[in-house]
């Protein structure tokens, strides 16, 4: 009982802990920019720093706090985006034209359908926006 008790008295500076609050309701998918977020006197800039080019995953009420667990980094590839699809093997690299069939973020792995050859290969989302296929 003493447990619940200390935990209900720590629960408002919990709360008062995440100043960063949502200055206009943003949809699922929204790039979040500094005119996006409002902050108390409290908030710490290198915490708005990490939320600022983060992508919402669900929609935030104008107003309400903006958590990590709402947020994930942008997505780079689109399905059905034209993309560069590059094969890379040591010191050789051949670069051609791909669909995206799915989307990603950074680093996650997505079919792509090669324009030339209507293969379907997997590859990883690089930070350009490129499809990477690496020799293993």
């Amino acid at each position: 009982m003493l447990k619940l008790a200390l935990c209900l008295i720590a629960l408002p500076a919990l709360v008062a802990a995440n100043p960063v609050t949502a200055a206009r309701t943003l949809p699922t998918g929204t790039i979040l920019s500094q005119g996006d977020l409002a902050f108390g006197e409290q908030a710490d800039p290198a915490a708005l720093d990490a939320l600022i080019g983060m992508e919402t995953r669900v929609m935030i009420y104008e107003g309400k706090p903006v958590t990590p667990s709402q947020l994930a980094t942008p997505t780079l590839v689109e399905r059905n985006q034209m993309v560069t699809l590059s094969y890379v093997s040591n010191s050789l690299q051949i670069d051609t034209e791909g669909r995206a069939l799915s989307s990603g973020r950074l680093g996650d792995v997505v079919r792509v359908m090669n324009m030339g050859s209507r293969a379907t290969v997997s590859g990883e989302v690089a930070a350009n926006g490129s499809v990477v296929i690496r020799n293993r």
